[in-house]
């Protein structure tokens, strides 16, 4: 076998480990974004104002999940890189302080939407979407300490590399908020706030439920993670801050980009509204799959960091990324191809469905930029390289993107499609940017776990 041989037979058997955990990865996100997806449904037969109030309260939640998300993406290179040195016994001890953080971030980030709800009218987001958005918050507020619970859980889970119970949980949480969303929304006549509570207690039960796998699952029980009660103690909290808060940071900054998107397309009307809720849902869907197989990536590359393999953590993220463009290449089909179908699914409202089609056309271009920055934020977060890339995120998403999408958007009056314009060049600029950072660091020594 010829050397090139021997190196695409060794990328393609790195790809089935990088794809067998990330699997369950994909599956989990995308349910997860599938409850989404129910929360557009349902409030799309309810009415294009409550399609429109829940949209813009998504993006307004959205900020809540992408600083859980960001915050305690700390736990799994700290626990895979425990993990591939042989630390294992440290890893409880690091768990239950993540569980404070935890706890203290969700009952922090309660008042967070709260006082998102208010600052919607100042913001002019259209006053007949607004007091269905506000109540819409109010409600989904209740589940934000369960959502940051739920999210150090599973990561604990991700990694010591058993990806499962994301999947697990992540479709029965998405199996149990159908029937509430409904009843709750159309049944109870609640509307938008009941489609809000039904999401808060889809969360406490997930949260729940993934506490008590953990407890009793043997896969775990050398971990000890629940044998013993700990006061919250500043150092490791710390620790885990000082790993996460960038990370947060740059999470947000990459979210948020969409986020405030969407509040600008918000004092565009509620056609604009619609369209976008439509065709950012169905894109954010099929990101589901390179960010699973960057979370993946994340403990392969912590894994062997700790491990002290260079190698191998070089082909973890080659594995990655070539997953990563395989995905992309397929979502760009799909959004292309049935762009219209997708749309009319959601709505019979013929504005809607052309703006919304145009909109997944746009998505189309960003899937490559987008895969590849998430990968190379990936295989960055598994090195523990973090205020770089809050930099850089920071310049791309809110120094270029945003500032480009509304001078297009709102300034240009491109409308919707001037704003995703934006998205475009802030994607693309990071992904050459973290791209370029994660090659550097591949050449360097490893630091030791």
């Amino acid at each position: 076998m010829s050397h090139s041989e021997s190196r695409g037979a060794r990328l393609r058997r790195e790809m089935r480990v990088s794809f067998a955990l990330a699997l369950p990865l994909v599956l989990g996100q995308a349910s997860s974004m599938a409850m989404n997806i129910v929360d557009t449904f349902l409030a799309g037969r309810h009415g294009p104002v409550t399609l429109a109030a829940v949209g813009i309260g998504s993006a307004v939640w959205s900020v809540v999940i992408l600083i859980s998300i960001g915050v305690l993406m700390a736990v799994p290179p700290t626990v895979s890189q425990l993990n591939g040195a042989g630390r294992r016994g440290e890893i409880g001890a690091v768990f239950r302080q993540a569980l404070w953080l935890a706890l203290m971030l969700g009952v922090a980030l309660v008042f967070v939407v709260r006082l998102g709800a208010l600052a919607l009218a100042p913001m002019g987001i259209t006053a007949e979407a607004r007091p269905e958005a506000v109540a819409f918050l109010q409600a989904i507020s209740w589940g934000a300490p369960a959502l940051a619970l739920y999210f150090c859980l599973r990561n604990l889970s991700e990694g010591v590399a058993w990806t499962r119970p994301a999947m697990v949980f992540g479709i029965a949480g998405l199996v149990l908020l159908a029937p509430l969303g409904w009843a709750l929304m159309f049944v109870a006549g609640l509307g938008a706030r009941g489609l809000g509570y039904a999401v808060a207690i889809t969360l406490w039960c997930q949260a729940a439920g993934l506490a008590v796998y953990l407890y009793r699952s043997p896969r775990f029980a050398d971990l000890a993670l629940f044998a013993r009660f700990e006061p919250p103690r500043w150092r490791p909290i710390r620790d885990l801050l000082a790993l996460g808060l960038p990370m947060g940071v740059s999470v947000f900054m990459e979210g948020s980009l969409f986020v405030a998107t969407a509040l600008l397309i918000g004092t565009l009307g509620t056609t604009q509204v619609a369209a976008h809720q439509i065709a950012i849902l169905v894109a954010s869907l099929c990101f589901m799959v390179p960010l699973g197989v960057a979370m993946a990536t994340t403990v392969r590359v912590g894994h062997a960091v700790g491990a002290g393999d260079r190698s191998a953590m070089r082909w973890a993220a080659a594995a990655g990324y070539a997953l990563a463009m395989l995905a992309q290449t397929l979502s760009a089909i799909v959004l292309v191809a049935g762009a219209g179908i997708w749309a009319a699914l959601f709505t019979d409202e013929p504005e809607v469905i052309a703006l919304a089609t145009l909109l997944m056309a746009y998505a189309a271009v960003f899937q490559y930029p987008d895969g590849l920055q998430a990968l190379s934020a990936g295989a960055l977060r598994g090195l523990k390289d973090t205020k770089v890339p809050m930099l850089i995120t920071v310049f791309a998403y809110w120094g270029l993107g945003l500032p480009l999408g509304a001078w297009f958007g709102l300034g240009r009056d491109g409308g919707a499609p001037g704003l995703w314009t934006g998205l475009i060049v802030g994607l693309s600029v990071a992904a050459l940017l973290l791209g370029g950072r994660f090659l550097r660091l591949a050449r360097r020594p490893l630091a030791p776990a």
